[in-house]
């Protein structure tokens, strides 16, 4: 998620959403290097967190979906940004409590991130759901497109510090109350693409690591 909101560099609506979104995708990048670390260090394999991130395939990653997705218009990008931190803000929650210290402080420095992650995305899907009538039919096409994604944030897997599924009830209530206020429906539950956990992703993942990876892969083990 962090690689695509830093395509935003630049290039968003006004100067202000582009120092946000620049902010929001270094938070993003921030939680992924203490996991990554963290990672590397259990794993026990000699790599770190730059072999994790730049020197794996497209089928070794075990992401959702969902951040993999490209950004489309601005209304694509605040609604997968919704649907992600209504799933991130419950699940660091839970994480800063969980009995592994490690992953406790790393989902209490994330939980206030994503709050905020929460709050820019909410402020911007009411802006354009309740706004004009092309903004709010661009928002609505954009929560249409990226909401069959989202069920698969929710995936049991029991063996997890945190299972997914546990989550989903305060998601659907925080997004419903969104929703809500900026007079967008909810799309109905229907076609549910899966396989991001199990590394099987869409061909955007590919060309999402090559433009990620190619440096550190031509210049190995370099440092600035």
């Amino acid at each position: 998620m962090a690689q695509r909101l830093a395509e935003w560099a630049a290039r968003a609506p006004e100067m202000e959403e582009d120092i946000a979104l620049s902010n929001i995708a270094l938070d993003q990048l921030g939680a992924a290097r203490l996991l990554l670390s963290y990672a590397a260090e259990i794993e026990g394999a000699g790599r770190d967190e730059d072999a994790l991130a730049f020197l794996r395939g497209d089928r070794e990653f075990r992401n959702c979906l969902l951040v993999e997705l490209p950004n489309g218009d601005f209304g694509h990008t605040m609604a997968k940004l919704l649907f992600l931190s209504a799933y991130q803000l419950p699940l660091y929650a839970a994480l800063s409590n969980c009995p592994d210290a490690r992953l406790a402080a790393i989902g209490a420095k994330a939980r206030k991130e994503s709050a905020y992650h929460l709050d820019h995305s909410r402020t911007w899907t009411v802006r354009l759901g309740d706004g004009t009538v092309e903004s709010h039919r661009r928002m609505q096409a954009a929560v249409d497109a990226v909401w069959p994604y989202a069920a698969e944030l929710f995936a049991a897997d029991p063996a997890a510090p945190v299972d997914p599924a546990t989550l989903r009830a305060e998601f659907d209530a925080t997004v419903a109350a969104v929703l809500a206020e900026a007079t967008l429906t909810r799309p109905d539950s229907g076609w549910v693409p899966t396989g991001g956990r199990q590394g099987v992703h869409t061909e955007h993942l590919s060309y999402l690591l090559a433009e990620m990876q190619v440096v550190h892969r031509a210049h190995p083990g370099a440092r600035w």
